[in-house]
C-alpha cells in the first residue's frame, strides 16, 4: 500500500522573483556609482539609473521600463525613496502601482519594505517629510528671489520672442538691430528667427 505524500506541488513555495534597483540624481554633473554600488551589493540583478528630476515621474523612462518590467513576486530597490519620487502623491501612485501587479518595493538605507505593515508605515511617513523638505525649499528660493529683486540683483527671466513681432516690424522694413532693440532681445535672437546671417 503506497503511502500517500502529504505535501504537494500547490503546498511548494513559489519560487523567489528578480530584484532589481534603480538610481537617479537630479543634474548631469551628479554622480550615480555611488548609488549603483549600494545597489549591487543589495543584490541587485540590474540596475536602471538616470539623471533626472525627481520633482515629477513624467520623463523618467528609466523608471517607467522597469516598472512596466517588473512582474509578481519581484522587488525594486532604491537607496532611498526620494530618488524614486519627491511628492507623496508621485510616491503613492508609484507604491500602488507596484502593490497592484505583487511587486516590492525597498530601500537600503531606510527601513522600508511594502511586503511589511510597518514598512509601509515607514515609506508614508517619510514621503510626507520629503514632500515637506521640498516645500520649504521652495519657500526659500521664492523668498531669496524677492529679496533679489528688492535689492535690484534679480533681472528674471531673459525676455521671451514675440515671433509675430519680428516679423512684422522685418516686413516694415525695420532691421534686425533696431528689431533687437525695440523688442528687448538679442540680435542673434532676431537673425536666428528670421532665417539670416548676422551682418
Amino acid at each position: 500500500m503506497r503511502t500517500r505524500n502529504p505535501a504537494s506541488a500547490q503546498d511548494a513555495p513559489a519560487p523567489a522573483g528578480h530584484v532589481y534597483g534603480y538610481a537617479r540624481v537630479s543634474t548631469t554633473d551628479q554622480d550615480l556609482s555611488v548609488q549603483e554600488a549600494a545597489l549591487h551589493a543589495a543584490g541587485c540583478e540590474l540596475v536602471r539609473a538616470e539623471k533626472r528630476s525627481g520633482a515629477t515621474i513624467e520623463g523618467r523612462s528609466e523608471l517607467r521600463t522597469l516598472m512596466d518590467f517588473a512582474r509578481k513576486r519581484d522587488t525594486i530597490v532604491v537607496t532611498r525613496i526620494d530618488r524614486l519620487a519627491r511628492s507623496i502623491a508621485d510616491l503613492a501612485g508609484i507604491v500602488r502601482e507596484l502593490e497592484t501587479k505583487g511587486v516590492a518595493l525597498r530601500a537600503t538605507e531606510q527601513p522600508i519594505d511594502t511586503g511589511s505593515a510597518a514598512g509601509k508605515a515607514f515609506l508614508g511617513m517619510l514621503g510626507v517629510f520629503a514632500e515637506f523638505e521640498t516645500n520649504i525649499r521652495r519657500e526659500r528660493q521664492l523668498e531669496g528671489i524677492a529679496k533679489a529683486k528688492a535689492e535690484g540683483v534679480y533681472k528674471g527671466r531673459p525676455a521671451s520672442i514675440d515671433a509675430a513681432a519680428v516679423r512684422a516690424l522685418s516686413a516694415e522694413g525695420v532691421g534686425g538691430s533696431e528689431i533687437a532693440r525695440r523688442l528687448g532681445i538679442g540680435r542673434a535672437s532676431v537673425y536666428r528667427l528670421l532665417g539670416e546671417k548676422i551682418a
